[in-house]
């Protein structure tokens, strides 16, 4: 009988924000940040151009970003960790 189960059990180190190995070697999920709230910046692909854009809090347009994993969308813990990840940062 297969499951349909995801539970995390172990953080990536560096592999982005609420990441997480699934159970029984499902791949690797995405929590939202409610579940994480130290990791609070939002890693946002621009519908125009395909960029990868982090936004930190304060940012003019942080509020109103949501974020959606089904897009590649993430939240990051760092700053580091959004760079290294290839995400520039918000120009405003």
């Amino acid at each position: 009988m297969a499951r349909n189960l995801f539970v995390p059990v172990m953080a990536f180190v560096g592999a982005g924000a609420g990441t997480y190995v699934a159970s029984e070697g499902l791949p690797a999920m995405t929590l939202p940040n409610a579940l994480n709230p130290a990791c609070n910046i939002k890693g946002n692909v621009s519908i125009n151009t395909g960029a990868l854009i982090y936004h930190m809090p304060g940012d003019k347009f942080y509020s109103a970003t949501i974020i959606r994993p089904e897009y590649g969308e993430r939240w990051f813990c760092s700053e580091y960790e959004a760079q290294a990840a290839g995400w520039r940062r918000a120009r405003r």
